[in-house]
């Protein structure tokens, strides 16, 4: 593995910034400081750039199998694309089907992910509860390094849990130090909307978000939030979408709790005018929760800026408009829920969060990288720049400008929910565990070179 110096970059983490230069070697950051002496194989020399630790999209669903398709992006093309905007490492899930053991999906699920090209972990959902789940959760945590367990309150005809056995979940959480995960729509409300709408001929793909509106995410934050208090546990509320959500979330840890929250750039950026563009095209956005109307994006960013809201991920899931999602074209019930996003998040994120001033460049850092790495047991070993650390880097120039478009991009997907954003700053380099991954436009992956990441529980909780 060769050796790499990086001299005269401006390193940016959760907590400092100084220009300094940095040591790689056996893919691992040696040494960091001014003016290093080094023999490497290679030198970059990042004057006027940003040097950022390597960002970590906790939400991702890569190879997932949806309503008889499977998402576009596989995990080569996935980490692929993700590299290409900065984003070094991904977490995944595991979800088996009813009846499946955990240990049996997670086998399933490792062997699709060998074809990776960085490192990735998972979150092992939890649909049911039977005599041996704890048992499994428990291998989960100790033998297999996965110490976040996701639940849905949402598709209870399919994934979703109910209460009693979501109890459970969250009680052998809290014994195995784990941190619960939870989509928070209420999974018996959705279903009658749906009813409703379809029975008076609305089945476009704009209905879709009439049939999950804000008040069913606030319920079911709110249901999830009261179950994590009556246990004792952890809780990390996964894509935060609207203004209700985040006063729920913001309540509850004024009053001590510990909650944690997770938005994603399509929440900040789009309302649901994206609903009514013509003919299908709307069905690009259809996702779960949808898009939210003016003015919940203005809560998400004052609760990001003020450390309510702790992370940005992606919950990249992208299905081909032709071919896919159009299998929903008379009933929106079918569209397959998901869009891609995890080649833009750095670049949306600085644009319009650092840019704007919505976010610091250290805030940017934290909830784009550090937060996730330490929620998720990566920390330090992932999520920041220290002596020790992975070499995931990514030397940003600040005056890169690009205007997103589909055909562009590296994700496998006919369409951009961001398409024709104007963006300012990119990568010019991505280091992957001490290569050169993305270098100055040319993605130089290798198939199969991600490991999988063994984490502890969170140092954070």
């Amino acid at each position: 593995m060769e050796s790499l110096l990086i001299k005269n970059g401006d390193i940016v983490t959760a907590i400092d910034q100084l220009n300094a230069d940095i040591y790689i070697e056996n893919g691992l950051i040696q040494a960091i400081g001014k003016d290093l002496d080094f023999s490497a194989d290679r030198q970059i020399d990042a004057q006027g750039h940003y040097v950022f630790p390597g960002a970590i999209d906790a939400h991702v669903h890569l190879e997932l199998p949806v309503m008889d398709t499977v998402s576009a992006d596989d995990f080569e093309t996935g980490t692929a694309a993700g590299i290409a905007g900065g984003t070094t490492s991904i977490i995944d899930f595991v979800t088996p089907n009813r009846g499946q053991s955990l240990l049996g999906a997670l086998h399933e699920r490792k062997d699709a992910a060998r074809k990776a090209v960085s490192d990735y972990a998972f979150h092992m959902a939890v649909i049911g509860f039977d005599p041996h789940t704890a048992q499994e959760m428990e291998q989960c945590v100790i033998n297999e390094g996965i110490p976040s367990f996701k639940t849905f309150l949402a598709y209870k005809e399919t994934i979703g849990i109910e209460d009693q056995a979501l109890i459970e979940v969250m009680k052998t959480a809290k014994k195995l130090g784990a941190l619960v995960t939870s989509h928070c729509e209420n999974g018996d409300l959705i279903p009658e909307l749906q009813k409703q709408l379809i029975d008076v001929g609305k089945t476009d793909p704009q209905y879709h978000a009439q049939s999950r509106p804000s008040f069913i995410e606030e319920e079911g934050t709110h249901k999830a939030i009261t179950f994590a208090r009556t246990v004792g546990v952890p809780l990390y509320i996964v894509h935060v979408t609207c203004r209700e959500a985040v006063e729920t979330i913001i309540k509850a840890r004024a009053a001590g709790q510990t909650v944690f929250g997770e938005t994603c750039p399509q929440y900040l950026l789009l309302d649901d005018s994206v609903y009514d563009k013509p003919g299908f095209q709307s069905a690009a956005y259809v996702m779960s929760p949808p898009i939210r109307p003016k003015g919940h994006q203005k809560s998400l960013w004052e609760a990001l800026k003020a450390g309510q809201i702790q992370t940005v991920a992606t919950d990249h899931c992208p299905f081909q408009l032709h071919g896919q999602k159009d299998m929903g074209k008379d009933d929106f019930r079918n569209i397959p829920n998901g869009a891609a996003g995890i080649e833009n998040r750095l670049a949306l994120m600085y644009t319009y969060g650092v840019l704007e001033q919505k976010l610091t460049l250290k805030q940017f850092v934290e909830v784009n990288s550090t937060r996730p790495a330490q929620l998720f047991g990566m920390y330090p070993q992932k999520g920041t720049i220290c002596a020790g650390a992975d070499a995931d880097l990514v030397i940003w120039n600040p005056d890169t400008e690009n205007t997103i478009s589909a055909k562009t991009c590296h994700h496998r997907c006919d369409t951009s929910i961001f398409e024709g954003f104007q963006t300012k700053g990119a990568p010019t380099w991505v280091i992957v565990n001490g290569k050169v991954q993305w270098d100055e436009g040319n993605l130089n992956v290798e198939r199969g070179a991600g490991r999988y990441i063994h984490r502890n529980p969170g140092s954070s909780l």
